[in-house]
């Protein structure tokens, strides 16, 4: 049998006020901050981590934090992030909470496949509340001011858009060897949204491509989204994803250590750039399971340039 990716493992989005995305993800949202990290390619820049209550791989959305205007929105770009709920009820819920707080949320509706709603985040960042009907596994965290009957429990599905359909279903059903299931009109000349699974399958192994020939190209922002990436469970599992794109002549970053896991990058040809990561081994490598984020974490490589780097961050609170 071929190698299967195991799901969404995280999505990396662009936020310009780190303060107030750390107020709306942990207060608004209850997600919990996992890690406070530096992106380690500018460390000038906050990279912010929001999980469930164990930090499990599939669960956190991550950002960093770039004094930048605000995304163009348009194709060739990940478009929307679903948040999963476990029941009907915890959409009504999540619909009166968002509104208690300042926020419009669409109307409860199938769409493409799965009860949901839509809503912004105050950087216009899109989101979606989508009903997984309880599957998968559920990491309440005890400290989030959602009841733990409502917590968001993790990632999934996260919609694409590009222009054209054809090269992108070619990587991910003969790369990375996704399944297509299904198609749903938008009712707009000729867009469509494709959904491909990974193996297990669910929202949470879903990756939605609407087809937007009509808009224009995007531009990358505050209230947009850096990359997705996608859980395989090893090392050893990653060097075979590694081989594979090289015996498919994809260009790669080649393996990088982020120390919380091991990651390959590469950009599908709508420009789209995709992340494999593995799931361990987790953001309780360098800190107790129990204090995740309350200081600033720093990969070893970086630890000696810690009070240069505090230096140059701006509080938090």
């Amino acid at each position: 049998m071929a190698d299967q990716l195991g799901g969404i493992h995280h999505l990396t989005a662009i936020t310009a006020d780190a303060s107030g995305n750390l107020h709306f993800y942990t207060k608004v949202l209850g997600l919990r901050l996992v890690k406070k990290t530096v992106n380690q390619d500018d460390t000038s820049a906050y990279h912010l981590f929001y999980a469930d209550g164990k930090a499990s791989p599939g669960s956190d959305v991550t950002f960093f934090d770039w004094p930048v205007g605000r995304e163009r929105r348009g194709t060739h770009s990940i478009a929307r992030t679903a948040l999963r709920v476990g029941s009907e009820a915890s959409l009504s819920w999540w619909r009166d909470h968002l509104r208690a707080a300042g926020v419009k949320p669409g109307e409860v509706a199938e769409m493409t496949g799965h009860t949901s709603f839509d809503f912004e985040d105050p950087e216009g960042q899109r989101l979606r509340l989508v009903n997984d009907e309880g599957s998968g596994d559920s990491n309440p965290w005890t400290g989030s001011s959602i009841p733990q009957e409502h917590q968001i429990r993790g990632l999934g599905p996260i919609t694409l858009s590009v222009p054209d359909l054809k090269p992108t279903a070619a990587i991910l059903t003969q790369v990375l060897n996704m399944k297509e299931l299904r198609s749903h009109p938008s009712g707009k000349g000729d867009s469509a949204t494709y959904v491909f699974a990974m193996g297990p399958g669910g929202p949470a192994a879903e990756l939605h491509v609407a087809v937007e020939p009509h808009l224009p190209a995007a531009g990358q922002g505050a209230g947009g989204v850096h990359h997705v990436a996608f859980r395989t469970p090893t090392v050893e599992m990653l060097h075979r994803w590694t081989e594979r794109l090289a015996s498919f002549k994809l260009p790669s970053s080649g393996e990088v250590e982020r120390y919380y896991f091991r990651s390959l990058y590469f950009r599908e040809p709508n420009g789209i750039l995709f992340e494999i990561a593995t799931d361990g081994p987790g953001f309780a490598v360098d800190e107790p399971l129990e204090s995740l984020g309350e200081r600033l974490s720093l990969p070893p490589f970086l630890e000696a340039r810690r009070a240069s780097i505090e230096s140059r961050l701006k509080p938090l609170q």
